[in-house]
């Protein structure tokens, strides 16, 4: 009696979601569902299997909201899928038909229109007259459809022309060639799936991915085709699955969405915000980028012309890149992978390379803002460093000033003759320096050995002139305060007053 036992696990079809159950491939689920499974019991742990995950899931796993383990241990004795796309070309598809019955081996042809699918194996067997062929599509009855399963396991069917059916829940190990119409039309993981219908043997397997000859398909969904040839070795769902969060975004935690980008904030910002979010739910601090950053509107080219890399995708990455360079070794090394994928890189973009290793020093100098005006340039900063300042003072001689009226800043005047992002790293470099000797100095003052031992008297001389400096400057800022503040209250007195 079935009653008399407790059910342990039930793996249901998409039907059974909807009533009452529980889900197989979680990729072919909307949200409604696995959230009405979720309220059937409230406590209950959710294990979600899918070899090429939705976008929205994959995001939600490397954001930290939920945990994630990878399986990529390859079957014994398989061999990776020999993967074509390629134009619909009649003559091809019938000669890697004959090749594989030639072998013994069966073939799935996927024509995914249920009206045409007659005339399309009409059209199979003219092109191969020896081969059997027969048709599947969901429409059919349930007793035909299983006569025609029993069929092709049992060798009486050379070649099976049908829909997407055969995407899940079919393992004919003498099927080894997969041939599927339109495939512009598929999504990634459809794609994926599809392709993994064929090579469930120790035989070598292939797949013809087609599109309509001479017709121009969209750029995502030649991305699509491009990612599904590149990734073919076991194990590569999961980069399939990355490749599709690309292309398609990262959907809607919130909401129903399972795909779609985060318009309004860009999808770095938002993965930082969920991530900041996440750890204040696990009770650990987070750590804040807003201060780790800093803006630099300087007047040079600083961008990846078009005319140099064409792809937009190939851009961003690139971009991506260059905003994590953090020293001169990951600048050397982007610069090296864009000589070798893209040729000698253009004044742009090495202006760009050059402002990204300027706003990682400016960052380390607590500096969030660095402004080119006509005359002078200017560095925005949290608190004014007089050792800074005095080390600037003496490298640049009477060109060197700060203020702290509405922000606190350091100007630095401009001549003609200098380059201006050379300049921004040689003042850069000063403070650093200025920086790293008081910290030095802090450190001999508490019984710790510096690292470098101490000048003769000349460089101290040089130092202490400069630290002199930097207090003259900073009594001259005083006394403009004063001087402004009284001013503002003359002139209120000043004021006639209305009665």
């Amino acid at each position: 009696d079935s009653c008399a036992y407790k059910i342990q696990q039930l793996v249901p079809s998409a039907r059974i979601v909807t009533a009452h159950g529980k889900m197989n491939e979680e990729q072919r689920f909307g949200v409604a569902h696995k959230e009405r499974l979720k309220e059937m019991k409230h406590n209950v742990d959710v294990l979600t299997l899918s070899a090429t995950p939705i976008p929205r899931t994959l995001n939600m796993a490397m954001s930290g909201v939920r945990d994630m383990s990878v399986i990529e241990e390859a079957p014994a004795n398989r061999h990776p899928v020999q993967t074509y796309v390629l134009e619909h070309d009649w003559g091809i598809l019938a000669e890697a038909i004959r090749r594989e019955l030639r072998r013994g081996g069966q073939v799935f042809y996927l024509h995914n229109n249920i009206a045409t699918l007659e005339r399309c194996a009409s059209q199979i067997a003219g092109l191969v007259p020896d081969a059997r062929i027969v048709i599947a599509h969901g429409r059919m009855a349930e007793e035909q459809l299983s006569n025609t399963w029993k069929m092709l396991m049992d060798h009486e069917v050379d070649i099976l022309v049908c829909t997407t059916i055969i995407e899940t829940g079919v393992d004919v190990a003498n099927c080894n060639t997969l041939i599927v119409e339109n495939a512009d039309h598929m999504g990634l993981s459809q794609l994926y799936q599809l392709r993994g219908r064929v090579g469930r043997s120790n035989r070598r397997a292939f797949a013809y991915l087609t599109f309509q000859q001479g017709k121009e398909i969209s750029e995502i969904s030649a991305k699509r085709l491009a990612a599904i040839r590149e990734f073919t070795s076991f194990g590569s769902g999961f980069r399939i699955a990355m490749r599709d969060l690309e292309i398609r975004g990262a959907g809607n935690i919130l909401g129903a969405q399972q795909h779609g980008h985060m318009e309004s904030v860009g999808y770095d910002m938002y993965v930082k915000m969920l991530s900041e979010a996440v750890q204040e739910q696990k009770g650990e601090k987070p750590v804040s980028s807003i201060e780790a950053e800093c803006l630099i509107d300087v007047r040079v080219g600083a961008h990846i012309p078009e005319s140099y890399i064409g792809s937009l995708s190939n851009r961003i990455d690139i971009y991506k890149k260059i905003a994590g360079i953090r020293n001169e070794a990951d600048a050397m090394d982007v610069t090296d992978e864009l000589i070798d994928r893209f040729g000698e890189p253009p004044k742009a973009v090495k202006g760009l390379i050059d402002v990204a290793l300027i706003r990682n020093l400016a960052i380390q100098m607590d500096i969030y803002e660095i402004s080119q005006g006509e005359e002078r340039i200017t560095f925005y900063t949290h608190s004014l460093d007089m050792n800074r300042i005095g080390a600037l003072s003496a490298k640049y001689p009477g060109r060197v000033s700060a203020g702290a009226v509405d922000k606190a800043c350091i100007y630095l005047a401009l001549e003609r003759s200098e380059t201006i992002l050379e300049l921004l790293r040689e003042a850069l470099v000063c403070m650093k320096e200025a920086q790293d000797r008081m910290e030095q100095g802090e450190a001999g003052e508490q019984g710790e050995a510096p690292q470098t031992p101490r000048r003769a008297k000349p460089v101290e001389k040089k130092a202490t002139s400069a630290m002199e400096r930097a207090l003259e400057m900073q009594k001259a800022m005083t006394a403009q305060k004063r001087a402004s503040a009284q001013q503002a209250a003359q002139r209120q007195a000043r004021t006639p007053r209305k009665g």
